[in-house]
């Protein structure tokens, strides 16, 4: 099993689909061993960017094998947990383990807004149920669900429970995580338009949108800022928050997509209720993508 350290880039890989939706496996290696090129510290299949909410639990389970093969060790696999009920989230973690994943991202209960005691206890109840390590999305935004350091206060005593992807879209909830909790947990700034003042307040890494187009860019922003070259990181950040700004919209897979197609490493298409763009939305998102391909910063 590769190392994980909760450090360093880790895309939230889309999944292609062919035109008739089904899974495009040799566009999800290709998109991959881009990633892998480009100098990733891990990769999170079935992720919410990922088409999670469309693929059935034996997709899931052949997306990782398959990923497993394709990587070959050379980065850690995440596999995303995104269940309705308890029960089906600790034996998808089971599974998981079983099949080779190297680590867990945890969502809080589907279609159920939970409280935070039940929230609460349903991490801890995947956490004792694997020795992987988890890392926790705190996601209030799109999953109404915020995972407050007083729930984390409660988590820290699972020895799996080890990283956080910070989704909350408030930088200050670093700062507050740091305070309280020092290096306890590992933090990952999971909102792509805050990804560079994340890494300035202390957060350990990313788990980016626009990467699955953009590997080479994104991983040279994140070198240059934990290196201190903070003025070639904010060039790359300034060229590329048009293109960020679509990761954070509803139609996020749509529009990612269609970057990473203009590159060359994904499929455009999608599984319904999604639908293809059209009209002045297409146009727009088209153009936002075609400019920023043609105005790309230069890397050493």
């Amino acid at each position: 099993m590769a190392e994980l350290n909760w450090k360093g880039v880790y895309p939230a890989v889309l999944t292609p689909f062919k035109e008739n939706g089904e899974i495009d496996f040799d566009m999800f290696a290709k998109n991959t061993e881009a990633q892998i090129k480009a100098g990733v510290h891990g990769i999170i299949i079935a992720g919410s960017l990922g088409d999670a909410a469309v693929l059935d639990t034996n997709e899931k389970f052949e997306l990782l094998t398959y990923a497993i093969q394709v990587i070959a060790g050379r980065v850690p696999i995440i596999l995303n947990i995104a269940e309705n009920t308890t029960e089906h989230a600790v034996n998808f973690a089971v599974k998981a383990k079983e099949l080779g994943a190297d680590g867990l991202m945890l969502l809080p209960p589907m279609r159920y807004r939970a409280d935070d005691r039940e929230v609460v206890t349903y991490f801890k109840a995947v956490a004792n149920a694997t020795d992987l390590p988890i890392l926790i999305y705190n996601n209030p935004v799109d999953y109404a669900v915020f995972v407050s350091t007083v729930m984390f206060d409660e988590l820290k005593d699972c020895p799996t429970i080890v990283a956080v992807k910070e989704s909350t879209r408030d930088l200050t909830n670093i700062t507050r995580m740091k305070n309280k909790f020092g290096d306890r947990f590992k933090i990952l700034g999971g909102v792509d338009t805050i990804s560079l003042e994340s890494i300035l307040v202390g957060a350990d890494g990313w788990v980016f949108g626009l990467v699955d187009a953009f590997p080479n860019e994104t991983v040279a922003m994140y070198n240059y800022a934990v290196n201190g070259e903070y003025d070639k990181a904010l060039e790359i950040y300034r060229w590329f928050m048009p293109l960020l700004e679509l990761d954070i919209h509803p139609k996020l897979i749509q529009y990612i997509k269609l970057a990473a197609t203009a590159e060359g490493i994904s499929t455009p298409h999608l599984r319904a209720p999604r639908l293809p763009l059209i009209g002045e939305e297409a146009e727009r998102i088209n153009k936002v993508i075609a400019d920023g391909i043609a105005n790309r910063p230069q890397l050493n």
